[in-house]
């Protein structure tokens, strides 16, 4: 497995690998079983498997946790190589924006960023596209594997990819979660033991909405008072947001009909967890 961190470098190593497809896993490092099933599905379907880990500055907001985000690349590169990565790529920010930061060039999707986490996020999706245009420049992958858990994140590279005549296949990966159903993610790190049963409350919360949708509630504004009510009940838990949101634009709607996202982000104490459900055809 080789560990790259310039831009040069890796620009050569995929020159030499031009006969060989490449399956994409960009990560923020830190990396867990979740990321794990990702690589698993790179190396099943391309016959050169790559992670990026680069915590991008681009894509968090004023007060947000940059600074404190968990890294440990030492352990992120033993966990690649146990799980067969051919290559990491750890760039530095100076590497990334080596023409300035922040950077005068940015990617900006309308319309799918305005609910959700873009709601609160001011340009984070702007950030997250920005560096995965760069990171699909610099890799050149034929297929690129992201997880349902960032479900917003992945329909917004989605669109960005298939409006860009972007030459990538976008794969999405279901969402891994623990024994008792909290989705994985580098965040949980953060979490007390207290906090981590409190946790809970938020795959609790999407699978007691669809146990309500299929009893036949479908008007949403009740339905996101009943859940917002029960993460209110919890301890140390509160609702950044419950939306009800159309699959294809993340835009909120009156009723359950056709395909839709129920989505939150709660916050744990001070850490901030999200995760959905996909739900109808």
């Amino acid at each position: 497995m080789l560990v790259i961190n310039n831009i040069k470098d890796l620009q050569k190593w995929r020159l030499e690998q031009c006969n060989k497809t490449v399956g994409f896993v960009p990560t923020m490092g830190y990396l867990h079983d979740g990321h794990m099933y990702l690589v698993k599905k790179a190396k099943q379907y391309t016959d050169l498997a790559v992670v990026s880990i680069f915590v991008n500055p681009l894509q968090f907001g004023a007060n947000e946790d940059l600074d404190n985000y968990p890294k440990n690349l030492e352990n992120d590169i033993n966990i690649c190589k146990s799980h067969g990565v051919d290559l990491i790529f750890a760039p530095s920010a100076n590497e990334i924006y080596s023409n300035g930061y922040p950077p005068k060039t940015t990617v900006h999707i309308e319309l799918l960023g305005n609910h959700l986490c873009g709601a609160t996020r001011k340009g984070h999706f702007d950030g997250v596209c920005t560096v995965v245009t760069k990171l699909f420049n610099l890799v050149k992958p034929n297929m690129a594997f992201f997880g349902q858990k960032d479900i917003q994140q992945l329909r917004i590279i989605e669109t960005m990819v298939k409006e860009l005549n972007m030459l990538i296949d976008i794969i999405p990966c279901t969402t891994q979660r623990t024994h008792d159903g909290l989705a994985l993610s580098s965040r949980n790190s953060y979490l007390s033991v207290s906090e981590e049963k409190s946790a809970l409350i938020v795959p609790k919360v999407l699978n007691h909405l669809v146990s309500l949708i299929k009893q036949g509630e479908t008007d949403t504004n009740t339905l996101i008072t009943d859940g917002i009510n029960l993460i209110s009940k919890t301890h140390s838990a509160k609702a950044d947001y419950l939306e009800i949101v159309d699959y294809n634009t993340l835009q909120p709607v009156n009723t359950v009909n056709g395909k839709i996202i129920i989505a939150t982000a709660v916050f744990i104490g001070n850490t901030r967890l999200i995760d959905n459900i996909i739900w109808g055809d």
